[in-house]
């Protein structure tokens, strides 16, 4: 993966359906936007899972994930971004 267009725009985008075990199709995200206010369960491509706590509405949360798990996601309307 190129890191070096990582501050480039994303060009590609789908909506995140939160999954316990079913990872990303397209693979790694760039971004996640978050439309609907919650807690988002993001999962890295190590594995690493972790809970953004009280995401605000219309936050980006520049992070690579893989997945976005359903058990403690509570935020809505997840966009997923790629380079």
């Amino acid at each position: 993966m190129n890191m070096s267009n990582y501050s480039d725009p994303a060009s590609r985008y789908f909506s995140v359906t939160p999954h316990d075990s079913n990872n990303f199709t397209e693979g790694e995200v760039r971004a996640l936007y978050v439309g609907g206010a919650g807690d988002l369960a993001a999962v890295s491509a190590a594995g690493d899972t972790v809970t953004f706590s009280a995401v605000a509405a219309g936050s980006v949360l520049p992070i690579r994930a893989v997945r976005v798990n359903s058990t403690n996601t509570t935020a809505t309307n997840i966009v997923g971004l790629y380079a």
